[in-house]
């Protein structure tokens, strides 16, 4: 389309303005997906350069009530720092952040951009990532709701 902005991928600028014209529209949310291969047919639509929960970070900020939501695939990201960085989105949001739980097959340039032929990592990683009422180990629930306590008298942060 001639007034189409072919680089318009790569402003944070333009993925903002699409989030305040879905908020306006009073849509519950916004998924972006990734993939962890690079586009493969450069004569189609590219996706943004960032990953998905960086890029929802900023958006967070631009928005107040649209959900946020992205793909992260269990076989590709450790289960830590999937916890961490949702949890992360989570907390700038205001409480509107969603994770896309995605696997993907064995092999492939997914696995070879990994270095990892080997699928075994899903049911642990997603073992480790619920929360589950019967341990406050979980990562999802590493904090207790009332742990943050910011007493300056005592010095004392969290518990």
């Amino acid at each position: 389309m001639p007034e189409s902005e072919p680089f318009s991928n790569t402003s944070v600028e333009h993925f903002k303005n699409l989030a305040r014209i879905a908020e306006r529209g009073k849509l519950d949310s916004l998924f972006l997906a990734d993939s962890p291969v690079p586009g493969q047919h450069l004569a189609g639509v590219q996706p943004a350069p960032w990953s998905p929960t960086v890029l929802l970070a900023a958006l967070a900020g631009a928005t107040e009530h649209v959900g946020l939501i992205a793909t992260a695939s269990t076989t590709y990201n450790e289960p830590y720092n999937l916890a961490r960085r949702f949890a992360s989105l989570d907390h700038l949001s205001g409480g509107r952040a969603g994770w896309e739980y995605r696997h993907h097959r064995r092999g492939g340039p997914p696995a070879r951009n990994f270095n990892l032929e080997e699928y075994r990592r899903t049911p642990n990683a997603m073992s480790v990532l619920q929360s589950s009422w019967m341990s406050s180990l979980k990562l999802w629930d590493s904090w207790a709701d009332d742990a943050p306590l910011g007493d300056k008298e005592r010095g004392v942060w969290g518990r």
